[in-house]
């Protein structure tokens, strides 16, 4: 019995890591974190011709119609390079929210055109993640009042937002009401925002619910989670390529019986990792009734596996890793992003006891 991926899944991100390091390398990446560009038009463009953007739509609409475990592997990819595009919002959670939640209606208006790479989705979900006092919005006549805080992609066409109730709707940029807000961060590759609805006007997605929200979530948690898997790995090959080069002593620090011990201990965290999201992954498809316990588990313990990883990784180069000009701190940052959004390790490991009736 085979337990890993599948000929497909490696294929895919053989392709996709062809591409990215022509097109998506630390400079541009760099670029588009010290400017104001809305969107990498250049990489997003490549990712629509490669299909990476259609991956959960159905062929009916124009996508490939693959698992949420192919979307799982690529987020991965797009985690080792770090890069700059609206992947979990627009290529995830929208294409599932909307084909399991939406009208046949909803679904020809939004999921074609996302899939033309022509729309842009941004998701407000963090209230239904541990939300902060008084914040969340209501949903009355097809019309929003309320906030979302930690809301992605400022420059989205559309954002989904989940209500008080769990239901999801659907809100244009440009709809009247809507007081945006840029929320500074840590990873510049990720903008936020926090949105304020004053009877703002909605598309409510007929179908959706308690059941669609938390099913999104468990997707959005394994994707990120895999993103982590990426950077962290990422991470990891970089400290011991610095590791083989970096003399000291007349010595490569490499030979350094510290420096092994830091490398071998990123290495057998990292690596065991693998077997928990490739399960994670299988169930949002073919297991769901183990989905949600091992959504949760693949986020929290991947976020506390990355941070160790992005600290060790940061000492192995010395003082040169807190520098612009080895570019670390741009996947230190994505880690540090990824443990927090929609739900840090603590939060996420509570609900899981919850799933198994382990805590109220």
């Amino acid at each position: 019995m085979d337990f890993g991926l599948s000929e497909l899944q490696l294929s895919i991100q053989e392709n996709l890591n062809r591409f990215l390091d022509e097109q998506a390398p630390l400079d541009r990446v760099r670029e588009f974190a010290t400017t104001d560009h809305a969107l990498a038009q250049d990489i997003w463009k490549g990712l629509v011709e490669l299909g990476v953007v259609g991956t959960l739509i159905p062929e009916d609409y124009g996508g490939s119609g693959l698992s949420a475990m192919d979307a799982a592997v690529i987020g991965e990819c797009l985690g080792s390079h770090v890069t700059p595009v609206p992947y979990l919002s627009t290529c995830v959670v929208a294409p599932r929210a909307i084909t399991m939640g939406g009208s046949d209606t909803q679904k020809q208006a939004y999921l074609a055109a996302i899939a033309e790479g022509n729309t842009v989705f941004g998701i407000a979900l963090s209230e239904a993640c541990a939300a902060r006092s008084n914040a969340g919005s209501t949903c009355n006549d097809g019309k929003l009042t309320g906030s979302a805080n930690f809301v992605s992609d400022p420059d989205a066409n559309f954002w989904l937002v989940a209500d008080r109730q769990s239901k999801l709707h659907v809100v244009a940029s440009d709809a009247p009401g809507i007081e945006k807000k840029i929320m500074p961060h840590v990873d510049r590759t990720r903008p936020l925002c926090a949105l304020t609805f004053t009877n703002t006007p909605c598309e409510t997605l007929e179908r959706s619910g308690a059941d669609v929200l938390a099913h999104v979530l468990d997707v959005a948690w394994t994707v990120l989670a895999f993103d982590t898997l990426g950077a962290a790995q990422s991470m990891l090959d970089q400290a011991v390529e610095y590791a083989k080069q970096r003399e000291q002593f007349n010595r490569v620090i490499a030979s350094f019986q510290a420096v092994k011990h830091m490398c071998a201990e990123m290495a057998a965290e990292l690596e065991p990792a693998r077997a928990l999201l490739w399960y994670a992954g299988f169930a949002l498809d073919d297991a769901p009734g183990d989905a949600h316990l091992h959504a949760c588990h693949a986020k929290a313990h991947l976020a506390e596996v990355g941070t160790f990883v992005a600290r060790t990784a940061t000492v192995v180069h010395g003082g040169m890793g807190f520098t612009d000009l080895l570019g670390l701190h741009y996947w230190f940052k994505r880690i540090g992003f990824n443990r927090q959004f929609l739900g840090g390790p603590e939060w996420l490991r509570e609900q899981a006891a919850i799933a198994q009736n382990l805590a109220a």
